[in-house]
């Protein structure tokens, strides 16, 4: 299997889960090497590490290339890698044609096109399938930005039109809220928020995460769900 940004947060713990279940992991980020290749001898067997900023076409493209050089197979997708910072939704200065292009780059363009090259190779499986990281932001105007919780969106809505048209491949969604992560590490405002109000009154972890992308897997007749796991807070919007 191949998860996608796999150094740290949710990534990380998806391949530690899946790997000492038994599955071969590809660990990939495009930086944090050093991590990375560290993670992979962790996971032991014959996990290990390709670098790829899927955020380029030929560099998304190839990294399937090189699963399948490397392992002659594909059983699983997980699109974890993802970028975002924090504009307030009105401050539409702040929202730069650059800030948004590489929300969508990264988030939308960059999992099209790994999801895309993917799809042959998962087709020779006997459960081939894809999870990808969303976010509540892509169901609710939530979120770091206006550019994120729309890329979010997209992503959603691309897991349910995979899932209706390239049956029997299965494709599923893990939609969190608010992760603590070493991305939000200092967002200390937005935790303190989460903890006050949610009905789970903390933020996610990123083995919340990974508990439900194991569940989307291991469950061959879920297609085209998206899994919220927010603690409840969607149910207070």
């Amino acid at each position: 299997m191949l998860v996608t940004g796999s150094s740290s947060g949710i990534g990380e713990a998806v391949a530690r889960r899946c790997a000492a279940l038994g599955a071969t992991v590809v660990v990939n980020s495009s930086s944090s090497v050093e991590a990375s290749e560290a993670i992979a001898a962790e996971l032991g067997g014959d996990s290990s590490y390709i670098r790829a900023d899927i955020s380029d076409r030929e560099q998304a493209r190839g990294l399937i290339d090189q699963v399948i050089e490397r392992y002659g197979r594909l059983d699983v997708l997980v699109n974890n890698a993802g970028w975002t910072t924090r504009i307030d939704h009105g401050d539409l200065d702040g929202l730069t044609d650059e800030i948004f292009e590489r929300t969508f780059d990264v988030n939308v363009y960059g999992t099209w096109w790994l999801t895309k090259a993917a799809i042959p190779h998962l087709r020779q499986v006997e459960d081939g399938n894809v999870v990808t990281i969303t976010s509540v932001a892509g169901l609710r105007p939530i979120g770091s930005s206006m550019a994120y919780s729309m890329a979010k969106a997209a992503l959603n809505q691309m897991t349910r039109l995979l899932a209706k048209s390239y049956g029997p491949l299965r494709f599923n969604a893990v939609a969190p809220g608010l992760v603590a992560t070493p991305w939000t590490s200092d967002w200390d405002d937005q935790h303190q928020a989460m903890a006050a109000r949610n009905p789970i009154p903390r933020s996610a972890t990123p083995d919340d995460c990974a508990e439900a992308v194991l569940a989307l897997i291991r469950n061959r007749y879920a297609s085209g769900e998206i899994f919220v796991v927010d603690g409840g807070t969607t149910q207070l919007m």
